[in-house]
């Protein structure tokens, strides 16, 4: 009994001890606040008791400091206080947030300040020993105007210090304002606020007050500063007549300025143009920043797809910026358990074997990427040729603008000028650098592209880079327009070997006569044993020299419609013979279908131009690859030369209707008596005696002797035996019938 009455006695008191441990700590809380103040007595009792000991010593270590600091002890006695409560109430944190604590500046502009203050003390006497060294008074026979010039130093420095840019932008002002007063020019004030009945409801006008219905003719961008601005009509109320005067007004004042210039290059008595006659384009600068943003974004957006890669290089273009990716590695890991020295059960993971990431894993993510970057569409050009990354090109934010005049003045366009009389300027790359042509090597060109896309501007950069460079006894043009509206400005060329031909019937006998011309020069070179044209012309000078001809036609669909068959076998028999005797041949059309551009065609224009199409077949059919579907249009191309299997994608040059006019006016000031048109009429056979206005077949005569012999031929008849098509059997046929000879059979 007495053994287990003592054992819950003692389970009691357990249980009760943890209840009585808050009684205890107040019970040390209160006697901490019962001895504090005694601890204070037994202080004071032995200060009281000391003090004639302590009051001596202190008297010299007071006296001691207040000779070196002298008032500046208050300053000293003031920060200690300041931190010392900022320790106390444990807001050091917040003290450093608050007064931001980084900014090393005020705090270096506060410790001038103090110094400033404890100088102040010294030129009054007050300051000490250090307060005399920070205003110079202890070097004998120191002036005291310079010690107060050394405290004014200080005050300037700690304000310059503390509120840097505020100064900055006063010095500059005072400066800009003694400036334009010492040259004697007004000081700009604002402007004396005007009465409410003068101000105008509307927005107020951004440019000064003229007559209605005047304003200033806009002057080219960058082209000939001193040409003066006269007030002519608004441009809303200018009709097309008057547009045009405006355009030629500008290119004669062009003429009075650069035409009669001595330091032009005249050339068989012909005067180049000078390059300030096209405009200069600004320049658009890329935010670097973005670009590296977007650089993370692909990466981060393939990494979560399981692909390793990173942007190794960022080129930025005029309209698309290309980052080349770096594939990186496929690792195979595999699992290996092991024991420890405790016996416990580890897992590793250790690499097998690690192959490069395949390019199409990265291709097939361009949907997923365009979404990761929020772009239009991006283009993946996989692999780079001669680089070993995969360039992923995305549009920029602002597109900028190519001028021809930006990339004629490159190295790329002199280089392969001063080989080759027919260098074009064809635009910049994806990574900004500038593209060049040479005519003679592609040696023709065909251009295809939805309407709107960039396609007639460049047949007009084209032309205008040839006109630069190129004299009417060097070089002759065939331009075929059937929309009468895009090649017609240049009729006033001396160039031009006729007009621009804008008729169908007239377009296809101009390419009979272009056929016959170039059998006649390979009789010219056959003669004088040359080679090609550039040896014929070697040593001969003006008349004498042959000229190039370049046909350019603006829309071959039109012409394949008039005659399919006569068109393909022309165009074809030209591609592949007039290379040596300087023909080449220009050709675009807005339809890149396959019975516009056929395989024949296409096998004869090696070099290519696809702007924005509509469809992934036409950019099969003009490029027999994909990808001109994804362009952006404006100028945006893929460019396929000779030597190259793959697309180049470049932002074409942009030559305004002022430039245009410029040239045309440049080049027809200077014609000639002596530089006659050709008259292809006169060259060709008659038709004025053929029934219906038909040319005769060259096949004609095979079709009659065909009906001798059978006595009745039909269609299918003269396409089997003769092996033509349908269209041109049908035209034989019909000539036949009008002769009254032909008879139709089944």
């Amino acid at each position: 009994m007495f053994t287990g009455g003592y054992m819950a006695k003692k389970k009691a008191n357990a249980k009760r001890q943890p209840e009585e441990l808050p009684g205890r700590g107040k019970k040390r809380g209160r006697l901490f606040y019962f001895m504090a103040p005694l601890l204070l007595v037994l202080i004071v009792i032995l200060l009281f008791w000391q003090w004639p000991v302590l009051s001596s010593g202190a008297v010299g270590v007071w006296g001691s400091a207040l000779e070196l600091f002298g008032w500046g002890l208050a300053l000293i006695a003031a920060a200690i206080v300041v931190v010392a409560g900022v320790i106390w109430r444990r807001q050091l944190s917040d003290f450093a947030h608050r007064w931001k604590l980084y900014q090393w500046n005020r705090w270096l502009g506060g410790l001038v300040f103090v110094t400033a203050v404890w100088g102040i003390l010294a030129l009054f006497g007050l300051g000490g020993r250090v307060g005399l060294s920070i205003t110079g008074q202890d070097i004998v026979d120191y002036p005291y105007w310079i010690s107060i010039l050394h405290v004014a130093g200080l005050i300037i420095a700690g304000v310059i210090l503390v509120v840097p840019r505020a100064c900055g932008r006063f010095l500059v002002n005072s400066i800009s304002r003694l400036a334009r007063e010492f040259k004697g020019q007004p000081v700009r004030r604002k402007p004396a606020p005007r009465p409410a009945s003068e101000e105008s409801p509307a927005f107020p006008p951004a440019v000064p007050l003229r007559p209605a219905g005047t304003e200033v003719a806009p002057a080219a961008p960058s082209g000939p500063p001193e040409i003066e601005r006269r007030e002519e009509p608004a441009a809303a109320t200018l009709t097309p007549l008057q547009a045009q005067e405006k355009l030629r007004q500008v290119a004669q004042e062009v003429w009075k300025k650069y035409g009669e210039s001595p330091s032009l290059v005249t050339v068989d008595g012909w005067r180049l143009p000078p390059i300030d006659i096209l405009d200069r384009s600004p320049e658009i600068e890329f935010s670097q920043a973005d670009n590296v943003q977007r650089a993370r974004l692909i990466e981060e957006a393939l990494a979560s797809y399981g692909v390793e890669a990173r942007v190794a290089q960022i080129n930025a273009g005029p309209t698309v910026t290309q980052f080349g990716i770096e594939p990186g590695w496929d690792r195979k890991m595999k699992e290996v358990r092991e024991r420890d020295r405790d016996g416990n059960v580890q897992v590793k993971l250790e690499e097998v074997s690690k192959t490069r990431v395949k390019v199409e894993r990265i291709t097939s993510l361009a949907n997923d990427l365009a979404l990761a970057l929020a772009a239009p569409s991006i283009r993946i050009e996989a692999p780079v040729p001669g680089k070993s990354v995969v360039g992923i090109e995305v549009p920029n934010t602002i597109a900028g603008m190519v001028s021809l005049r930006g990339v004629i003045e490159t190295n790329a366009f002199q280089k392969v000028a001063a080989r080759s009389k027919l260098a074009l300027a064809l635009g910049k790359g994806a990574g900004g650098e500038a593209v060049a042509g040479d005519l003679p090597r592609m040696p023709h060109l065909l251009i295809a592209g939805a309407t709107g896309s960039g396609k007639t501007v460049c047949l007009n950069s084209v032309i205008c880079c040839l006109l630069l460079h190129n004299t009417p006894d060097e070089l002759k043009f065939i331009m075929v327009d059937p929309k009468r509206v895009e090649l017609t400005p240049f009729n006033g060329i001396p160039h031009l070997a006729v007009p621009v031909i804008v008729d169908t019937n007239r377009a296809l006998s101009t390419l009979r006569w272009l056929n016959q011309e170039m059998d006649k020069r390979y009789k010219e070179l056959a003669t004088a044993g040359a080679r090609n044209i550039e040896g014929y012309n070697k040593g001969k000078s003006g008349s004498e020299r042959l000229p190039y001809l370049v046909l350019i036609i603006d829309e071959l669909a039109d012409l394949m419609m008039a005659g399919f068959d006569e068109v393909e076998q022309i165009l074809c028999r030209l591609a592949q013979l007039a290379r040596a005797t300087g023909i080449h041949l220009v050709v675009a059309t807005q339809r890149p279908s396959v019975d516009v551009v056929t395989g024949l065609i296409k096998a004869n224009f090696p070099t290519r131009i696809s702007f924005a199409v509509t469809s992934q077949v036409d950019s099969r059919t003009i490029l027999d690859i994909g990808g001109a579907e994804k362009l952006l249009g404006r100028g945006d191309m893929l460019f396929l030369p000779t030597e190259v299997a793959k697309p180049k994608r470049l932002q074409g040059c942009f030559v305004s209707d002022a430039e245009t006019e410029r040239l045309v006016y440049f080049w027809g000031s200077q014609r000639r008596e002596e530089a006659a048109e050709l008259k292809i009429e006169e060259l060709i056979p008659s038709q004025a005696g053929k029934k219906g206005g038909l040319a005769e077949d060259p096949l004609l005569a095979a079709a009659r002797q065909l009906l001798q012999e059978h006595k009745h031929i039909s269609t299918s008849f003269l396409q089997r035996r003769l092996r033509i098509g349908y269209p041109r059997a049908a035209r034989i046929m019909e000539q036949l019938e009008e002769e009254g000879t032909g008879e139709e059979g089944t």
